[in-house]
């Protein structure tokens, strides 16, 4: 025997190789092709006693629901019937070597244009639980969204107790106005956009409305029974306010965060920001508890520090268990609202936010970078353009300016084509320059006195990053025109929040009080009001990737940035070609 080896006969390599192929026939077989189809109309609805045509997915408002099981591929072909440009997001969804499909307009495609079709195609990898979908161009997501529910590969349990139901909850805005027609406004008049009328559940307002009784037109109403759980899927697709949730007399216990497990932990009241999922268990009282004949309030209401105007109202759906008398819309609208923190309460969102771990088990393992490449500090907030920038337009902004938003004084100005095929073209010029700023081109007090000058600069400008490459982002809030809390979402990727504190950011003191055991993992992260949150991840997905803050009054004003990952030296490591049916600009 040479080298000591015994060579295996035919028959036990035949074996082998069977066993091999058993062991992985039932993961082989779990993972499915779903497909979807989008018909993206006008429809009439009429909320507040306003009726009017809005975009719709097949119709429906909101839009229809997704279900996949992780590692399964998902194939969603759009037909776009509207006279609007559109794209659409899959919100969360890693898009591993799958760029093309990520969806937002003019980053990784053009858009498709009416009458136009186009398929988005791609796989779920390593994620599970709630995402969310919505359309990426302009404030069309304000009607076109809908829930992406991620289930575990078959025979795999959750890490909690099971619940008797699931329920996806989409929390969101409505205008009696046409949004399009809200920001077309404010981009011409350099002010603040008008704000939204009432927030909603499912498509709904309630009865706290003027004009919205409680009616199942109008009213959601979720129906549970005594002593049952049930899982509640939590998503914000509010254009541009976080918001408090809660359940009077119920207390929630949260078990994830955007699609990746946490370390269950109770709350009376949430906070959840526009782009960010929760899945939290809600149990009903028992049978014999006086409770569970009753129906109560589930309400929400804006978090913000913002000095401009906000829709601060509150909205309520029912929860109403089975056998309870039948309420009046009058009884409804009296119902008892949860206690809701005042709008601007900073330390309750702090306190909420701190509770967050990965549950970071030996099956969901806090993959950390413990070491860094490459550090950056984006001062994140808002800004101003002189009036002389304005074309055919006014100047009704801060002191006769124009409102911008910026990262690192830098507004992001939208492309004509899209940055991803620019990029696997390797056709730069005129379309993007990396050399987005890695600090702010001049530092001051960020949360203290702002500087005198807060004129923005503008461009599409990136920052390049080898593959694989260990980043650390610290995303510090500015007082420039008023400190508030921006959540950001990055697209292509997971994150750490490895530290969060207020005030201005201390690398001597507060990188030694990182969590780099057990943080947890998002794809977006509200920068707290007049304070910084650090955040890690491995550049390991080529591609482009817009890292923007997902109020959209602040995207449409510029508060973007992106990320240009080059391919790795493995075939696996490639982007690959544009599909055939990409569109075009």
């Amino acid at each position: 025997m040479a080298g000591g080896r015994r060579r295996l006969s035919p028959a036990c390599l035949f074996l082998t190789v069977a066993l091999v192929v058993l062991v992985a026939l039932p993961e082989l077989a779990a993972a499915r092709t779903r497909r979807y189809t989008f018909n993206v109309t006008m429809a009439t609805v009429t909320r507040l006693c306003v009726t009017k045509s809005i975009p719709t997915v097949n119709g429906r408002f909101p839009g229809p629901r997704i279900v996949v099981r992780e590692g399964d591929r998902l194939v969603v072909q759009v037909h776009n019937n509207i006279n609007n440009n559109v794209t659409f997001h899959w919100h969360g969804v890693r898009q591993l070597r799958s760029g093309w499909s990520d969806g937002p307009s003019f980053i990784t495609q053009c858009p498709i244009r009416p009458g136009q079709s186009y398929a988005y195609d791609f796989r779920i990898v390593g994620q599970r639980g709630t995402l969310w979908w919505h359309a990426h161009f302009s404030w069309l997501r304000a009607t076109l969204y809908g829930p992406l529910v991620i289930l575990p590969p078959r025979g795999v349990p959750y890490p909690f107790p099971k619940p008797h139901a699931e329920v996806p909850l989409m929390l969101g805005e409505w205008f009696n106005a046409d949004p399009e027609a809200v920001i077309k406004q404010a981009l011409q008049t350099g002010g603040g956009p008008n704000v939204s009328d009432a927030y909603t559940f499912n498509g709904l307002p309630g009865p706290t409305y003027n004009c919205s009784g409680g009616g199942a037109g109008d009213t959601f109403k979720l129906r549970v029974k005594p002593g049952k759980t049930y899982l509640l899927r939590l998503v914000n697709a509010a254009l541009n306010d976080e918001l408090f949730f809660a359940v009077a007399n119920h207390t929630l216990t949260v078990v994830q965060a955007d699609a990746s497990y946490v370390k269950p932990f109770t709350a009376d009241t949430l906070v959840i920001s526009p782009g960010q999922t929760m899945d939290v268990l809600l149990t009903a009282a028992a049978a014999t508890a006086p409770s569970s004949t009753a129906a109560y309030a589930i309400a929400v209401a804006p978090y913000t520090n913002t000095v401009g105007t906000f829709d601060n109202t509150t909205a309520i759906a029912v929860l109403e268990y089975y056998g309870a008398p039948p309420q009046s819309a009058a009884a409804l609208r009296n119902l008892p609202l949860p206690a809701l923190p005042l709008y601007n309460d900073t330390g309750a969102v702090a306190n909420f936010s701190a509770k967050f771990r990965s549950l970071a088990s030996a099956q969901y393992p806090a993959l950390v970078p413990r070491t860094v490449d490459r550090r950056f500090f984006f001062a994140v907030g808002l800004g101003a353009d002189p009036c002389q920038s304005r074309v055919n337009g006014t100047c009704q902004g801060p002191n006769g300016t124009r409102f911008a938003a910026t990262m690192n004084n830098v507004s992001f100005t939208m492309p004509k084509t899209s940055l991803l095929q620019a990029h696997y073209q390797r056709r730069y010029s005129g379309v993007l320059t990396a050399n987005f700023p890695g600090v702010p081109p001049t530092p001051f007090n960020y949360t203290g006195t702002p500087p005198n000058n807060t004129f923005v600069t503008h461009g599409t400008r990136v920052v390049p990053l080898s593959f694989n490459t260990t980043v650390e982002v610290v995303l510090q809030d500015t007082s420039i025109l008023g400190a508030e809390s921006h959540p950001l979402h990055l697209h292509g990727y997971d994150f750490f929040v490895v530290g969060q504190g207020f005030g201005n950011y201390d690398a001597g003191n507060d990188t030694a009080k990182y969590n780099l055991v057990d943080p947890v993992q998002r794809n977006t992260i509200s920068v707290p009001t007049a304070g910084w949150v650090a955040i890690r991840f491995v550049a390991d997905n080529p591609g482009v990737w817009i890292m923007h803050c997902h109020l959209d009054v602040h995207l449409s004003w510029g508060l973007a940035m992106a990320w240009l990952v080059n391919d790795g030296p493995l075939p696996n490591q490639k982007l690959p070609p544009p599909p055939s049916d990409i569109p075009r600009c």
